[in-house]
């Protein structure tokens, strides 16, 4: 009878130790293109997953593309890099099953120039360079075209607009397609560039810098995303708790830190009373 309850106790204490082991912390690999949204995570982000548990490690990308299909891989678990009409689009394009968590304080767009001070300044025939990737080439026409640079095509999508869509062009100046991560280069041939917020303090630009900058759709701001599978589960849940936490809004709102120009969310406008 003693050998019996040792046994069991035995396998009592076993239980025990596979509970403890289940609870271990978890690994939570983030995956990023440059720019500030890396640092943004490690410093509002990482200790509040760090204080729930989690293990948290960064992978950096240089470009827009690797990071979304390391992420539907497995070999990320979150990205931080893109806004919803471009996660939507790559998914569809791409037939990933990637969702949206929650969106983040945002650089957006800038016009920058290293020729001119205003963009009363621009000439005719003057070149401007674009993002290639369809969603962010729409994107940077339609703030050229608020910008009062061009006007589009009225009857054209427009989340789908090219350079083919420009109605007016009384500048007629001339338009150069890169890769995203390329266009702060261009800065020293082309007049203007309208470069990604990212991609802009990742090359030294200062979002003072621009000549003017995007305000932001909602649907552009940059969002957290992960694999459709995952949206369920504790580390979401508790990825978005920090997100949507008091530690979180003291960093991103901090005037020390280069996060504090970033125009926010909607919901984070509410909860805080802040300014998008």
């Amino acid at each position: 009878m003693k050998t019996i309850r040792l046994f069991q106790l035995a396998l009592l204490l076993a239980g025990a130790v596979t509970t403890i082991q289940a609870a271990d912390p978890q690994e939570i690999r983030f995956g990023f293109s440059p720019g500030p949204y890396k640092d943004f995570v490690e410093q509002a982000v990482k200790p509040g997953l760090e204080a729930k548990g989690y293990k948290v490690s960064v992978v950096q990308f240089q470009d827009y593309v690797q990071p979304n299909l390391a992420l539907a891989n497995k070999e990320t678990d979150v990205n931080v890099f893109q806004h919803l009409l471009y996660l939507e689009k790559f998914s569809k394009d791409r037939n990933l099953q990637l969702s949206p968590v929650v969106n983040v304080p945002t650089a957006g767009l800038g016009i920058y120039s290293n020729k001119i001070k205003s963009l009363n300044d621009l000439k005719k025939g003057d070149e401007v360079t674009l993002s290639q990737d369809p969603t962010n080439l729409a994107r940077g026409l339609r703030f050229l075209q608020k910008a009062g640079l061009i006007k589009l095509k009225a009857e054209i999508d427009p989340t789908k607009v090219t350079e083919r869509d420009i109605a007016e062009n009384t500048r007629e100046l001339r338009f150069t397609l890169l890769e995203a991560a390329q266009i702060p280069r261009s800065l020293g041939s082309a007049t203007v560039a309208v470069i990604n917020g990212n991609f802009a303090i990742a090359a030294g630009l200062k979002l003072s810098d621009a000549l003017t900058l995007e305000t932001l759709d909602e649907n552009i701001k940059i969002v957290v995303a992960v694999r459709t599978e995952d949206l369920n589960k504790p580390f979401v849940k508790d990825l978005k708790e920090v997100i949507e936490s008091e530690a979180f809004h003291k960093v991103a709102s901090d005037p020390k830190n280069i996060f504090a120009s970033f125009q926010v969310p909607e919901w984070y406008a509410k909860k805080w009373g802040a300014t998008k």
